[in-house]
Protein backbone atom coordinates (compact mmCIF):
# COMPACT_ATOMS: atom_id res chain seq x y z
CA UNK A 1 0.00 0.00 0.00
CA UNK A 2 1.66 3.19 -1.12
CA UNK A 3 1.30 6.33 1.51
CA UNK A 4 -1.24 8.32 1.55
CA UNK A 5 -0.43 12.14 -0.40
CA UNK A 6 -0.21 14.68 2.36
CA UNK A 7 -2.82 16.96 2.25
CA UNK A 8 -0.81 20.43 2.41
CA UNK A 9 -1.85 24.08 1.06
CA UNK A 10 0.97 23.56 -1.47
CA UNK A 11 -0.26 20.15 -2.80
CA UNK A 12 -3.25 22.29 -3.82
CA UNK A 13 -1.71 25.57 -4.83
CA UNK A 14 -1.08 26.09 -8.75
CA UNK A 15 2.70 27.14 -8.51
CA UNK A 16 4.38 29.29 -11.74
CA UNK A 17 7.80 29.04 -13.25
CA UNK A 18 9.09 32.24 -16.14
CA UNK A 19 11.11 30.81 -18.54
CA UNK A 20 12.20 32.09 -22.02
CA UNK A 21 9.24 31.34 -24.28
CA UNK A 22 9.31 30.40 -27.91
CA UNK A 23 7.52 30.32 -30.10
CA UNK A 24 6.31 34.06 -28.88
CA UNK A 25 3.02 33.95 -31.41
CA UNK A 26 2.00 31.29 -28.70
CA UNK A 27 1.85 33.94 -25.32
CA UNK A 28 0.81 36.89 -27.92
CA UNK A 29 -2.49 38.64 -29.15
CA UNK A 30 -0.33 39.29 -32.54
CA UNK A 31 -1.30 38.97 -36.05
CA UNK A 32 1.05 35.36 -35.90
CA UNK A 33 -1.04 34.05 -33.23
CA UNK A 34 -4.51 34.61 -35.41
CA UNK A 35 -2.38 32.94 -38.20
CA UNK A 36 -2.75 36.29 -40.75
CA UNK A 37 1.39 37.11 -40.84
CA UNK A 38 4.10 38.12 -38.66
CA UNK A 39 3.74 40.70 -35.49
CA UNK A 40 4.56 43.98 -35.92
CA UNK A 41 8.16 44.74 -34.45
CA UNK A 42 8.32 46.83 -31.57
CA UNK A 43 11.55 48.75 -30.35
CA UNK A 44 14.93 47.51 -31.52
CA UNK A 45 15.07 44.22 -33.55
CA UNK A 46 18.95 43.01 -33.33
CA UNK A 47 21.03 44.11 -29.86
CA UNK A 48 24.25 45.66 -31.59
CA UNK A 49 26.17 44.93 -28.60
CA UNK A 50 25.98 41.39 -27.62
CA UNK A 51 29.69 41.64 -25.94
CA UNK A 52 28.29 44.74 -23.90
CA UNK A 53 32.40 45.90 -24.72
CA UNK A 54 30.72 49.17 -26.39
CA UNK A 55 27.66 49.72 -24.28
CA UNK A 56 29.59 48.59 -20.93
CA UNK A 57 26.52 46.20 -19.88
CA UNK A 58 26.86 45.52 -16.42
CA UNK A 59 25.97 42.10 -14.93
CA UNK A 60 22.46 41.32 -14.15
CA UNK A 61 22.42 39.96 -10.39
CA UNK A 62 18.13 39.87 -10.53
CA UNK A 63 16.61 36.72 -8.97
CA UNK A 64 16.00 34.33 -11.70
CA UNK A 65 15.29 30.76 -11.69
CA UNK A 66 17.64 27.86 -12.36
CA UNK A 67 16.50 24.46 -13.76
CA UNK A 68 17.44 21.03 -12.98
CA UNK A 69 16.84 17.80 -15.29
CA UNK A 70 18.30 14.48 -13.38
CA UNK A 71 17.80 11.37 -15.12
CA UNK A 72 18.15 8.47 -13.19
CA UNK A 73 18.18 4.21 -14.05
CA UNK A 74 17.38 1.52 -10.83
CA UNK A 75 19.92 -0.69 -10.38
CA UNK A 76 18.09 -4.41 -11.58
CA UNK A 77 19.85 -5.95 -8.51
CA UNK A 78 16.83 -4.29 -6.78
CA UNK A 79 14.60 -6.13 -8.30
CA UNK A 80 15.80 -9.29 -7.32
CA UNK A 81 15.53 -7.84 -3.27
CA UNK A 82 12.99 -9.23 -1.37
CA UNK A 83 9.60 -7.89 -1.47
CA UNK A 84 8.98 -6.26 2.31
CA UNK A 85 12.99 -4.40 1.27
CA UNK A 86 11.03 -3.68 -2.08
CA UNK A 87 8.32 -2.07 -0.45
CA UNK A 88 9.85 -0.17 2.33
CA UNK A 89 12.07 1.60 -0.16
CA UNK A 90 9.74 2.58 -2.44
CA UNK A 91 7.19 3.72 0.45
CA UNK A 92 10.44 5.97 1.80
CA UNK A 93 10.95 7.32 -1.90
CA UNK A 94 7.06 7.95 -2.53
CA UNK A 95 7.26 10.16 0.51
CA UNK A 96 10.56 11.92 0.06
CA UNK A 97 9.39 13.22 -3.77
CA UNK A 98 6.18 14.27 -2.21
CA UNK A 99 7.80 15.96 0.16
CA UNK A 100 10.10 17.94 -2.09
CA UNK A 101 6.88 18.28 -4.42
CA UNK A 102 5.29 20.12 -1.68
CA UNK A 103 7.76 22.50 -0.95
CA UNK A 104 7.33 26.41 -1.56
CA UNK A 105 11.36 26.53 -2.27
CA UNK A 106 11.40 23.74 -5.20
CA UNK A 107 9.04 23.06 -8.34
CA UNK A 108 9.69 19.83 -9.32
CA UNK A 109 8.15 17.54 -12.07
CA UNK A 110 8.47 13.68 -12.39
CA UNK A 111 8.41 11.76 -15.92
CA UNK A 112 9.20 7.89 -16.98
CA UNK A 113 11.51 6.85 -19.89
CA UNK A 114 10.97 3.35 -18.87
CA UNK A 115 11.01 1.63 -22.49
CA UNK A 116 11.12 5.20 -24.08
CA UNK A 117 15.33 5.45 -23.35
CA UNK A 118 17.88 2.96 -22.91
CA UNK A 119 20.20 2.88 -19.85
CA UNK A 120 17.72 5.60 -18.11
CA UNK A 121 14.33 4.53 -16.04
CA UNK A 122 13.13 8.28 -14.55
CA UNK A 123 13.80 12.06 -14.97
CA UNK A 124 13.03 14.53 -11.81
CA UNK A 125 12.61 18.30 -13.31
CA UNK A 126 13.76 20.79 -10.61
CA UNK A 127 13.04 24.40 -10.96
CA UNK A 128 14.38 26.82 -7.99
CA UNK A 129 15.82 30.09 -7.18
CA UNK A 130 18.32 28.92 -5.46
CA UNK A 131 20.86 25.94 -7.27
CA UNK A 132 21.70 24.41 -3.76
CA UNK A 133 17.98 23.38 -3.47
CA UNK A 134 19.22 20.76 -6.31
CA UNK A 135 22.05 19.87 -4.08
CA UNK A 136 19.66 19.22 -0.86
CA UNK A 137 17.25 16.99 -2.83
CA UNK A 138 20.10 15.34 -4.56
CA UNK A 139 21.95 14.34 -0.84
CA UNK A 140 18.49 13.75 0.37
CA UNK A 141 17.84 10.99 -2.59
CA UNK A 142 20.96 9.47 -1.89
CA UNK A 143 20.86 8.82 1.62
CA UNK A 144 17.72 6.82 0.90
CA UNK A 145 17.24 2.84 0.87
CA UNK A 146 16.52 3.43 -3.03
CA UNK A 147 19.28 5.61 -3.27
CA UNK A 148 21.61 3.34 -2.87
CA UNK A 149 20.41 1.47 -6.19
CA UNK A 150 19.52 4.42 -7.97
CA UNK A 151 22.78 6.28 -10.68
CA UNK A 152 22.49 9.41 -11.53
CA UNK A 153 23.24 8.87 -15.33
CA UNK A 154 22.68 12.29 -17.12
CA UNK A 155 22.36 15.97 -15.25
CA UNK A 156 21.63 19.19 -16.96
CA UNK A 157 21.90 22.41 -15.40
CA UNK A 158 20.23 25.84 -16.56
CA UNK A 159 19.16 29.51 -15.85
CA UNK A 160 16.00 31.50 -16.98
CA UNK A 161 16.77 34.65 -19.17
CA UNK A 162 15.62 36.37 -21.69
CA UNK A 163 16.15 35.37 -25.22
CA UNK A 164 17.84 38.43 -27.30
CA UNK A 165 16.26 37.03 -30.48
CA UNK A 166 12.51 37.40 -29.65
CA UNK A 167 12.43 40.55 -27.35
CA UNK A 168 11.79 43.08 -29.60
CA UNK A 169 8.24 41.47 -29.83
CA UNK A 170 5.61 42.52 -26.20
CA UNK A 171 5.68 40.16 -23.99
CA UNK A 172 8.35 37.89 -25.51
CA UNK A 173 10.61 36.08 -23.53
CA UNK A 174 10.31 37.52 -20.07
CA UNK A 175 7.95 37.78 -17.84
CA UNK A 176 5.58 34.83 -19.51
CA UNK A 177 4.21 32.53 -16.59
CA UNK A 178 3.78 28.80 -17.43
CA UNK A 179 2.65 26.03 -15.48
CA UNK A 180 5.83 23.47 -16.31
CA UNK A 181 4.91 20.27 -17.25
CA UNK A 182 1.35 20.20 -18.37
CA UNK A 183 1.77 17.98 -21.75
CA UNK A 184 2.06 14.51 -21.58
CA UNK A 185 5.24 14.66 -22.94
CA UNK A 186 8.52 16.46 -22.40
CA UNK A 187 11.42 16.13 -24.74
CA UNK A 188 14.81 17.19 -23.53
CA UNK A 189 18.14 17.61 -24.91
CA UNK A 190 21.36 19.88 -23.91
CA UNK A 191 22.18 22.17 -27.25
CA UNK A 192 25.33 24.03 -28.18
CA UNK A 193 25.95 25.79 -30.68
CA UNK A 194 29.11 26.39 -33.01
CA UNK A 195 31.83 29.21 -32.04
CA UNK A 196 31.05 30.58 -35.62
CA UNK A 197 27.90 31.38 -34.70
CA UNK A 198 29.02 33.74 -32.48
CA UNK A 199 31.01 35.55 -35.07
CA UNK A 200 28.33 36.22 -37.28
CA UNK A 201 27.13 40.05 -37.07
CA UNK A 202 24.19 40.39 -35.00
CA UNK A 203 21.72 40.99 -38.03
CA UNK A 204 22.64 37.73 -39.60
CA UNK A 205 21.94 35.55 -36.48
CA UNK A 206 18.75 37.23 -35.97
CA UNK A 207 17.72 36.96 -39.59
CA UNK A 208 18.67 33.49 -38.77
CA UNK A 209 16.43 33.28 -35.60
CA UNK A 210 13.85 34.92 -37.34
CA UNK A 211 13.72 32.62 -39.93
CA UNK A 212 13.97 29.93 -37.12
CA UNK A 213 10.65 31.58 -35.22
CA UNK A 214 8.87 31.29 -38.69
CA UNK A 215 9.14 27.57 -39.59
CA UNK A 216 7.79 26.63 -35.89
CA UNK A 217 4.98 29.11 -35.92
CA UNK A 218 2.70 26.52 -37.34
CA UNK A 219 3.62 24.25 -34.35
CA UNK A 220 1.05 25.01 -31.76
CA UNK A 221 0.54 22.04 -29.83
CA UNK A 222 4.31 22.09 -28.92
CA UNK A 223 5.55 24.79 -26.46
CA UNK A 224 8.94 25.42 -25.59
CA UNK A 225 11.11 26.03 -22.43
CA UNK A 226 14.32 27.50 -22.86
CA UNK A 227 17.05 27.79 -20.28
CA UNK A 228 20.94 28.91 -20.58
CA UNK A 229 23.95 27.20 -19.75
CA UNK A 230 27.08 29.11 -19.90
CA UNK A 231 29.47 28.58 -17.74
CA UNK A 232 27.59 26.44 -15.21
CA UNK A 233 27.41 23.10 -17.35
CA UNK A 234 29.10 22.07 -20.49
CA UNK A 235 26.04 23.20 -22.90
CA UNK A 236 25.24 26.35 -24.04
CA UNK A 237 21.24 25.52 -23.24
CA UNK A 238 18.97 23.42 -22.32
CA UNK A 239 15.16 22.98 -24.06
CA UNK A 240 12.62 21.23 -23.35
CA UNK A 241 9.55 21.39 -25.95
CA UNK A 242 6.27 20.48 -24.06
CA UNK A 243 3.46 18.46 -25.67
CA UNK A 244 0.59 16.30 -26.04
CA UNK A 245 1.43 15.37 -29.34
CA UNK A 246 5.18 13.35 -29.97
CA UNK A 247 4.11 13.36 -33.67
CA UNK A 248 3.55 17.01 -34.16
CA UNK A 249 6.78 17.01 -32.28
CA UNK A 250 8.81 15.28 -34.68
CA UNK A 251 7.29 17.16 -37.54
CA UNK A 252 8.47 20.33 -35.96
CA UNK A 253 12.37 19.00 -35.36
CA UNK A 254 12.34 17.53 -39.31
CA UNK A 255 11.25 21.39 -40.51
CA UNK A 256 13.57 23.04 -38.43
CA UNK A 257 16.21 20.75 -39.73
CA UNK A 258 15.91 22.41 -43.08
CA UNK A 259 17.16 26.48 -41.43
CA UNK A 260 19.73 27.92 -41.28
CA UNK A 261 20.59 28.06 -38.28
CA UNK A 262 20.50 24.59 -38.02
CA UNK A 263 24.02 24.68 -40.04
CA UNK A 264 25.44 26.29 -36.87
CA UNK A 265 24.14 23.55 -34.23
CA UNK A 266 27.39 21.90 -32.67
CA UNK A 267 25.30 19.51 -30.20
CA UNK A 268 22.10 18.68 -29.57
CA UNK A 269 22.20 15.00 -28.03
CA UNK A 270 21.41 12.78 -26.02
CA UNK A 271 17.50 13.77 -26.73
CA UNK A 272 14.91 12.12 -24.07
CA UNK A 273 11.54 11.44 -24.59
CA UNK A 274 10.01 11.70 -21.25
CA UNK A 275 6.25 10.55 -20.38
CA UNK A 276 4.71 12.84 -17.44
CA UNK A 277 4.19 10.11 -14.65
CA UNK A 278 3.70 10.41 -10.64
CA UNK A 279 6.60 8.95 -8.76
CA UNK A 280 4.16 5.90 -7.65
CA UNK A 281 3.19 4.76 -10.87
CA UNK A 282 6.80 5.38 -11.92
CA UNK A 283 8.30 2.85 -9.34
CA UNK A 284 5.23 0.38 -10.23
CA UNK A 285 6.76 0.51 -13.72
CA UNK A 286 10.56 -0.39 -12.40
CA UNK A 287 9.92 -3.27 -9.81
CA UNK A 288 7.19 -5.21 -8.38
CA UNK A 289 6.69 -3.47 -5.00
CA UNK A 290 3.17 -5.47 -3.91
Amino acid sequence: MWPARPSTSASRRRVRATFSCWPPSRYEHGALSRGTGPPPRRGPSVDLDPTGIVTGKGPDRQRRQFLNYSFYRLDPVFRRLPADERRAAGTEFIELVRKWESSDDLILRTYSLVGLRAGVDFMLWQIAFDPLCFQSMEATIRRSQLGVYLSQVHCFLSLQRRSQYVNRMKGAGEGVELLPGQGKFLFVYPFTKTRSWYRLSPHARQGMMDEHIAASAPFKGVSLNSSYSYGIDDQDFVVAFDSDYPQEFVDLVGRLRYTEASLYTQRDTPMFTCAKAPIDAILAQLANMD
